[in-house]
């Protein structure tokens, strides 16, 4: 996060204040919530102030977990080594050299694996569908029948997107090869079992769809959450504006570039997998800007985080610098966080009234 100076204050002010600062919860409850990201083992009855205060811990903590395995850091097993384990690297720097950026900028320039022509093409066609999306803009903007045609086919899409062990439901991916063994934690949890779940089941016709414009963070969750658990939602409102506003006005070797679209269209479509709609938003943009590989790295760090493996990485985007990927992860860990929070809060608001 060091890579991004802005962003990294916000989210430590933010971290700071859900652990160490006044609220609803005792010390120990919030270090134990952020631990096992569990809240059904502790007491029954829980104040609403309470409760919010566990939600946010809940959601901060969940959407750290797709930021972490995002950007490398965690281990891989590797039956070569006695432990079993070795740090990820990134094109031949080791994490050590991720956090602290040493000469890892031009890493992805440098590395002789992928084919520089191919990925510099590549990283072209993207800035060129980029181009022609804005100038489709100005000239004649979809009708909203048109945008709600194209969420609903992309929402459904999602549902097929590949992640981690799913293989043996789908056609053979170049990602299966590269599965990750994940430790075994169930000793230390009530349900193994327990985790992401896609919010419908594939062949449904008619999916559930969260309307943004019903039930917004602006207009809903920051007011509640402000109410319930004092300041967390000034703090909260601060780090989403800043990493959706976060641009360096770059792309790879390229400067001067309005990124906005493609910044939205990331946000937009963690969202969109969690059944979230936006009604002023072409979903069309997403399959324009966002290639296969991507969507299965975004799905993966989302949903199931444990599952990132480097060739997933490395496999989306090969001409963009270490820091600009790791803004994509700031990207993924907001809108999943802030995806959690809107079905939470909009269940406690329903709840209260």
């Amino acid at each position: 996060m060091s890579l991004h100076t802005q962003y990294l204050e916000s989210f430590l002010r933010s971290q700071f204040y859900m652990l160490r600062m006044d609220g609803p919860l005792p010390l120990p409850y919030r270090h134990y919530i952020a631990i096992m990201k569990l809240v059904k083992t502790g007491e029954n009855n829980w104040s609403l102030p309470e409760l919010v205060h566990a939600v946010v811990l809940l959601a901060h903590y969940h959407a750290l977990a797709s930021f972490v395995f995002g950007s490398g850091i965690n281990p891989e097993r590797d039956p070569e080594i006695s432990n079993g384990f070795r740090l990820i690297s990134v094109n031949n720097f080791c994490v050590c050299d991720l956090a602290n950026d040493n000469n890892i900028e031009n890493a992805s320039l440098s590395g002789s694996n992928f084919g520089i022509v191919d990925s510099l093409s590549e990283l072209e066609a993207l800035m060129e569908r980029m181009k022609r999306l804005q100038e489709e803009r100005e000239d004649e903007e979809a009708s909203q029948e048109e945008m709600s045609t194209r969420f609903e086919k992309e929402k459904k899409e999602s549902l097929f997107v590949v992640s981690g062990d799913t293989f043996h439901s789908f056609p053979y991916s170049e990602f299966e090869e590269d599965m990750i063994i994940t430790s075994d934690v169930s000793r230390y949890i009530e349900d193994p079992g327990f985790g992401y779940e896609d919010f419908a089941r594939r062949g449904e016709e008619h999916l559930p769809t969260f309307r943004a414009q019903d039930y917004t963070w602006e207009n809903h969750g920051f007011s509640l959450v402000n109410r319930l658990y004092s300041d967390i939602g000034h703090l909260l409102d601060e780090k989403f504006r800043m990493v959706y506003n976060l641009t360096y006005n770059t792309m790879a070797t390229h400067e001067d570039v309005d990124t906005t679209m493609l910044r939205r269209a990331l946000f937009n479509y963690v969202h969109c997998m969690f059944g979230i709609r936006y009604d002023d938003y072409d979903y069309g943009e997403v399959n324009q800007l966002l290639e296969r590989s991507l969507k299965v790295y975004i799905k993966t760090v989302t949903c199931y985080p444990e599952r990132t493996t480097k060739r997933m990485y490395d496999s989306y985007w090969r001409q963009f610098k270490h820091s600009e990927k790791v803004h994509v992860n700031l990207l993924l860990m907001e809108a999943r966080m802030q995806a959690e929070l809107l079905y939470a809060l909009r269940a406690i608001t329903r709840h209260l009234t």
